[in-house]
């Protein structure tokens, strides 16, 4: 498909032309990147650090910083060129959502992408829809606002349960009672498994009154054995010589 699609490339195209057509398992977008830390090209930042985070090597291993990306390879006409939301050759828009400040691309406009500032990089969700913490350093949904303890910069760690770094991760977060926070699927899975106290302070991750009620109740219901009855305990205890 790349290849008819790239064909008679001088021809000035539709800006839409090879939307969805194109890109890789994390972006639809109609551009390649090139990547200054090693001169390789890629479809985007995940696919480099997927390949250079598996070199044998471990001293070989690094990530992309997105905004060092300099030059792009326009997907339909395989032009190389500086980084711009337009192919200087074809016309066509590289990527429907583009941030220049990322280098971003990304024809899935639907993820409601946003560049947040103070982050430093860009947000999917919808910039309505969420707040940037000053003090936690991160971007939180509206409904958290006033209501989420603050731990300073709690989204620059790695997740506490699987250690994926938590501030540029694709994967949703959440953030717990405590303050801390990890990602949403492995919240999800601790809840599971029965483990309902933060892996970082021990804190109860959820309400945890419906299980103290219902354990009150099962005590309350439950007959005390015959010969214990009528005991009784002494709250005193022996001083250590």
């Amino acid at each position: 498909m790349e290849a008819a699609a790239a064909a008679d490339s001088s021809i000035p195209r539709d800006k839409d032309f090879g939307k969805f057509q194109f890109g890789c398992e994390h972006y639809k977008r109609r551009c390649k990147i090139r990547a200054p830390c090693c001169n390789l090209i890629f479809p985007c930042r995940h696919c480099h650090n997927d390949s250079a985070n598996s070199l044998p090597d471990p001293k070989e291993r690094h990530d992309l910083v997105r905004q060092n990306v300099k030059q792009v390879v326009c997907s339909i006409c395989q032009t190389e060129q500086e980084v711009a939301k337009v192919c200087s050759n074809c016309g066509v828009n590289m990527g429907e959502y583009f941030c220049d400040i990322c280098k971003f691309f990304d024809d899935d406009i639907s993820k409601e992408q946003f560049h947040c500032d103070d982050c430093g990089i860009c947000r999917v969700g919808g910039r309505d829809k969420f707040f940037h913490c000053q003090n936690c350093g991160a971007c939180y949904g509206m409904g958290l606002r006033d209501k989420h303890s603050c731990i300073e910069n709690s989204t620059k760690n790695s997740c506490p349960v699987c250690y994926e770094y938590l501030f540029d991760s694709v994967k949703a977060a959440h953030v717990m009672k405590c303050g801390h926070t990890m990602h949403m699927d492995c919240f999800e899975q601790m809840i599971n498994e029965n483990q309902y106290r933060c892996p970082i302070c021990a804190k109860s991750m959820v309400d945890m009154s419906p299980s103290w009620h219902l354990l009150d109740f099962e005590i309350s219901a439950t007959e005390m054995p015959v010969e214990y009855k009528f005991e009784k305990m002494s709250a005193g205890f022996n001083s250590l010589q």
